[in-house]
């Protein structure tokens, strides 16, 4: 039982942190003249209660763990790893382990404690050995007056320190330094100045900008696109420990693609989390899974940890069958015979003791299926055709801005399933936006059927979440014509919260719940047409087959914009490509747009090879 002064502790720390989430941050800040407040924008708003949930959330978690290696190793081992959140245990004396050249695919159920283990690493929350330098990519960079190519060029400071480290380990005398110099030296090679431009606008189109967008400033480019400069410096300095939190969520599949291509050559250790079992493919050679409170270690990618997965678990029912029925027999021999004749005695008293020892020894766990979630779009009725019109549509954001479409032409009914792909840039989200009536045509004519209802799903919704309410009490201010909790707890239920899940503060959900939370409110207005702008980001695999699923269930209209080809490939019936200020339907089926992107890159790297040579 704890003492007096533990509950007392523990209830001032509980007294502080409620005080800290009571306080509302200030909408003002200083201009830098004379003192003077100015408003915060609305994205700075943004930025400033995702900044202080960052924090609540450091000081909710608390973590165990020792380094299992020697000092000087270029792997990570930390053995007893625990983590607590919100006095919630997600790992329990578990062993970490990373090794230098591997890059590992992080999985497991949404609120499994996948980011809240990133985030440890990230934080130096346990013992890692100060010359392994980690890069834990958490968001965009600031909004600055910088350029895109400086902010990427401005990492190089990490030569600094790696130089210094170089002449420390040249004057030592341990076995191991000689080794881990080499390492350096390899890092300053890739880092060289002469060819530190090159390799940073290289990176930076990669991911989608052109020579003018490398030129300009940070504090122009949206949330999404800073978060795009803020994975190029990590791709950039190359840090011994890299880690991704779900990198594609703000690409394009152009630049998916790209990025798939660049990090499965990565020689030193990444840690990915994402929820694309392609992107998994295509870049992991291990697995992590986080399951039952530990690490289970698998090798190959994402396909080859299903094999081995489902062999496992095969093996383990039958020895769990097995381990039941000899378990069953003895019992039996032991009640029948244990008070029998001498010799039946002794027989059933070595049973005895043979059972005693199986026990002793550890039983095989039964296998129990991993829980089934079943998303859920209610039925939304007919509605006469044509649903929605786009009659010779041009649209622009200004006049001093170009064309981003020029006399679009197309219909939408309650039967289209179709997927929006084409570079960032491109107007995808645009024309999401003009469907729905965010957006007004710059020209031209969008026609509506006057009963229709549509539901727009886009990546920042569970920001805009009250994190201070629960699901439960969030839903019932949303849909008051249900009167009953209980009926609301069943609605809820249905998108896979249950439970605590439902009554706890959103801010203590993870990521992917929230976005189940924004996906009940979003189905209980009963859509005819769903417009989904990245709704798989956050969500973990189970998750997006579950909406995958609904999606197909569903009587009324799609439209999708996701850098998943495999949810594209489960739901949708049509690939419209958007570039060149139009929309042309795609002659194939999303693998094939994958393969033509692929061959794409190959091609610009060829033929910046050739140029280079020259």
């Amino acid at each position: 039982m704890p003492s007096d002064a533990k509950k007392r502790d523990a209830q001032r720390k509980k007294d502080a942190r409620n005080k800290k989430i009571q306080q509302i941050p200030s909408t003002k800040k200083s201009n830098g003249v004379n003192g003077v407040d100015r408003e915060l924008t609305e994205e700075e708003k943004l930025c400033a209660k995702l900044e202080e949930e960052a924090r609540i959330n450091s000081e909710a978690r608390s973590c165990t763990g020792s380094l299992a290696v020697h000092p000087r190793s270029r792997d990570v081992k930390i053995a007893t790893f625990s983590i607590t959140f919100f006095g919630s245990e997600l790992l329990q004396d578990t062993m970490l382990e990373l090794n230098c050249g591997r890059r590992y695919g992080l999985i497991g159920l949404n609120g499994c404690g996948k980011s809240s283990l990133l985030a440890v690493l990230g934080g130096r929350e346990v013992p890692i050995p100060p010359h392994i330098d980690i890069f834990h990519l958490t968001r965009e960079i600031p909004a600055s007056t910088k350029s895109a190519l400086q902010c990427v060029m401005e990492v190089d400071e990490e030569r600094i320190k790696l130089e210094k480290l170089a002449e420390e380990l040249a004057m030592s005398e341990e076995d191991d330094a000689q080794e881990q110099l080499i390492d350096i030296y390899e890092r300053l090679d890739d880092m060289s100045a002469d060819l530190a431009e090159v390799k940073a606008a290289r990176i930076l189109h990669g991911l989608g900008f052109d020579k003018a967008m490398q030129q300009k400033q940070a504090k122009d480019f949206s949330g999404g696109w800073r978060m795009r400069i803020a994975l190029a410096r990590a791709l950039f300095v190359k840090p011994h420990l890299l880690l991704l939190d779900e990198p594609t969520n703000h690409l394009d599949l152009d630049a998916c693609v790209w990025l798939e291509e660049e990090l499965k050559t990565y020689k030193r250790i990444l840690v990915l989390i994402s929820h694309s079992q392609d992107f998994l493919n295509g870049v992991c050679t291990n697995i992590i899974h986080l399951t039952g409170k530990r690490l289970k270690y698998y090798t190959g990618n994402y396909e080859a940890f299903v094999r081995t997965r489902m062999e496992l678990l095969e093996n383990q029912m039958k020895q769990y069958n097995w381990e039941q029925d000899q378990i069953s027999h003895m019992k039996n021999y032991i009640a029948r015979f244990g008070h029998g004749s001498a010799k039946l005695a002794r027989q059933a008293q070595s049973k005895e003791k043979t059972l005693a020892k199986m026990v002793a020894q550890g039983l095989t766990e039964k296998v129990t299926d991993d829980k089934v979630l079943n998303f859920y779009f209610p039925s939304c009725g007919k509605v006469p055709p044509p649903v929605i019109m786009v009659q010779n549509v041009n649209f622009r954001y200004s006049d001093e801005t170009p064309w981003i479409y020029k006399k679009l032409e197309f219909g939408i009914d309650l039967d289209t399933r179709l997927a929006l792909v084409g570079p960032n840039g491109a107007g995808k989200s645009t024309l999401l936006k003009l469907l729905y009536g965010d957006l007004v045509p710059t020209s031209g004519m969008i026609r509506k059927n006057s009963h229709l209802r549509i539901a727009r799903y886009h990546q920042h919704l569970h920001e805009l979440l009250d994190l201070d309410a629960s699901p439960l009490e969030y839903m019932m201010r949303a849909f008051p014509d249900v009167k009953e909790k209980e009926e609301m707890r069943k609605i809820i239920g249905r998108y896979g919260l249950t439970g605590r899940q439902q009554v706890c503060p959103i801010r203590q959900l993870s990521d992917g719940q929230r976005c189940r939370v924004v996906f009940a409110w979003l189905a209980w207005q009963v859509p005819h047409l769903l417009l989904l702008d990245e709704p798989t980001n956050h969500l973990d695999m189970e998750t997006i087959d579950a909406l995958a699923d609904a999606i197909n269930d569903f009587d009324g209209g799609m439209v999708l914009v996701s850098h998943d080809f495999r949810l594209i490939n489960q739901v949708a019936e049509e690939i419209w490509v958007c570039e060149k200020e139009t929309v042309t339907k795609w002659k194939g089926g999303i693998l094939d747009y994958k393969d033509h992107l692929k061959n794409k890159i190959h091609t610009d790297n060829e033929k910046k090879a050739k140029a280079a040579s020259k």
